[in-house]
């Protein structure tokens, strides 16, 4: 039954509310512990049983943060690492174009750089090179360095990192892995097939970050000292909310306290990166996907590969300036770029059908960069896996986003391994892959009747899934950063959505490019301030200005509005419906 029996928002979409064991859990949990009503909403919902709540709300590196050692070649990795710098011998960092591989070089050139030994910074361009080490890259990497350490890539590399002759190779990677492992040193992955699975949720960062836990702690075996991994969490936090990694377990106390650090303003790229994108208030994990996550991606994406790895290394505030408003730039390109290419996609999915298991389009000189983007947008409109080709000669290069639940990585693999793709790899969430062009619809009809068996395509795409009612004069400040503890909020552990219930629409403007400012009133006296971004892209903005005094249900997510040194609660709104 729909939630406030709306079937049909002015959005389309029917809202779903909690079911009746999650109320049930809410209650029981309002009762044992005397947390605010909707807090226990949210908890329950998250699945948190009432005897692990205090421990859930103040997640720490202490209780979480697993043993380096747990994954395979840990302890081997750190070990050559260490010699390396001992012997200050010549360091290569080699990682992928995006967040997750810029974040993770930028912790070891941090770490290095702290150690007195420099490294040289190797980052392929998309485009020329594609994702991953390449064979003439590695072997001219050797020829000068005497350790090349791999970032966010490299499990599938078998036959570049054989290229590497004279240099040692290891590799620190989060993608799952293939039944051969590349011959080098060591391979640091928890989604090896070797690997029990338990750590498969980390982030590339989160690996490298082990890595350095471990070689601190061979350093203080050897009696000697690092630098303070602590202050490196911003980087790591970046990078699980970006690389969409689950916020669960450890990932989520690696966000919470990155999050502290990112505010203490330390890292000049993160601090030049924030004020160009006139970020005014501390980061929440919703600013690191959307906000910052982005304009680091930017260069990979359609400028220049190693931007984004050069802005998070920098000491400069200078360099760390003049990099942000590249990339800034570079942003704005790409969402024009983006904007073209996610309406022909659009087309073309809609004309295939938007209920398949999968919902894919290819297109003829489709920026590579921005496929991926598209491709998540494709999935959060439809709710099913999604995937973008861009097409050019006998060749397309995608990538994919897939949703929980639904293993796109592993299924892109199988492709693969089957001979449909030319290649292909990634994790549960993503993935890459290039297709000749005269295979394009068998390998994803393939493609599709993997992640069918998986239960992709099941799902309502049109459901808006809400924790409860709220009152605006129970949306207050307080409230939101009682909210803010069952975070961060993010990929595994949606955020906190409640429904303002038949309200009357007070003021309503258009403002900035198709945006909607708003104020709604209970009649009761109680006031709540929203705003709804691209409202008149859609149906919301006309229907809310042009309201006729008509009440409404409005859905959305609560924030808080810091103007002029005012903190106020505002709605973030996502969608409404006639009351």
């Amino acid at each position: 039954m729909a939630y406030l029996g709306v079937e049909g928002s002015l959005t389309g979409r029917r809202w779903v509310g909690p079911g009746v064991e999650v109320e049930r859990q809410a209650e029981a949990m309002g009762q044992a512990t005397g947390l605010a009503a909707p807090l226990c909403a949210v908890l329950a919902r998250l699945g948190v049983p009432v005897a692990e709540v205090t421990a859930y709300l103040a997640p720490t590196l202490r209780e979480l943060l697993p043993d380096p050692r747990a994954l395979k070649d840990m302890e081997v990795a750190a070990e050559r690492f260490l010699t390396a710098v001992r012997r200050r011998e010549r360091i290569a960092v080699f990682a992928d174009y995006d967040v997750d591989g810029g974040t993770s070089a930028a912790l070891l050139i941090d770490w290095l750089r702290q150690m007195g030994r420099p490294a040289t910074l190797y980052v392929p361009d998309r485009i020329d090179e594609g994702y991953g080490p390449n064979a003439p890259a590695m072997a001219a990497l050797a020829r000068d360095h005497d350790l090349i350490v791999c970032v966010d890539c490299g499990t599938l590399s078998l036959e570049p990192i054989a290229a590497a002759r004279g240099a040692d190779v290891v590799v620190l990677d989060h993608h799952l892995g293939g039944e051969v492992l590349p011959d080098c040193v060591a391979v640091v992955n928890p989604n090896r097939q070797d690997e029990d699975g338990s750590l498969a949720h980390l982030c590339a960062a989160a690996v490298v970050f082990l890595m350095l836990v471990e070689a601190g702690r061979q350093l203080r075996v050897a009696g000697a000292s690092g630098p303070d991994l602590m202050g490196m969490l911003d980087l790591v936090a970046l990078a699980t909310v970006a690389d969409v990694a689950p916020l669960k377990g450890v990932n989520r106390a690696l966000v919470q306290q990155g999050l502290k650090v990112m505010a203490r303003r330390d890292r000049p790229g993160l601090v030049a990166l924030s004020d160009v994108a006139r970020l005014e208030q501390a980061p929440s994990s919703y600013h690191l996907g959307f906000v910052l996550g982005p304009r680091v991606n930017a260069g990979g994406r359609i400028g220049q590969a190693d931007l984004g790895a050069r802005l998070l290394s920098c000491e400069s505030e200078h360099e760390a300036q003049a990099l942000a408003e590249r990339l800034e730039a570079l942003n704005a390109e790409r969402r024009e770029v983006e904007a073209a290419v996610r309406a022909a996609a659009l087309a073309q999915a809609e004309e295939r059908g938007l209920d398949a298991p999968l919902v894919w389009a290819a297109g003829e000189g489709w920026h590579p960069g921005v496929v991926g983007i598209v491709a998540s947008r494709l999935k959060e409109l439809t709710g099913r896996p999604a995937v973008v080709i861009g097409l050019e000669g006998d060749e397309g290069k995608g990538s994919g986003r897939s949703v929980a639940g639904v293993d796109l990585g592993a299924s892109v693999q199988r492709l693969a391994s089957e001979g449909l793709l030319i290649k292909g790899g990634g994790h549960r969430m993503a993935a890459g892959l290039t297709v000749a062009r005269d295979r394009l619809d068998e390998a994803m009809a393939r493609l599709s009747a993997l992640l069918e068996r998986q239960g992709a395509g099941q799902g309502g795409a049109a459901d808006l899934r809400v924790d409860g009612l709220l009152m605006p004069g129970a949306a207050t400040v307080a409230l939101i950063e009682d909210l803010e503890r069952a975070g961060p909020f993010g990929q595994g552990a949606p955020g906190p959505r409640f429904v303002v219930p038949d309200v009357g629409i007070s003021f309503a403007k258009q403002v900035g490019s198709g945006h909607l400012k708003l104020s709604c009133t209970d009649g009761l006296g109680a006031r709540l301030d929203g705003i709804c971004f691209g409202a008149f892209d859609g149906p919301l903005g006309t229907a809310l200005t042009e309201h006729g005094g008509r009440r409404f249900h409005l859905a959305g997510r609560l924030e808080i509005n810091e103007w002029n040194g005012r903190r106020t609660a505002q709605l973030r709104l996502e969608d409404a419906s006639p009351a």
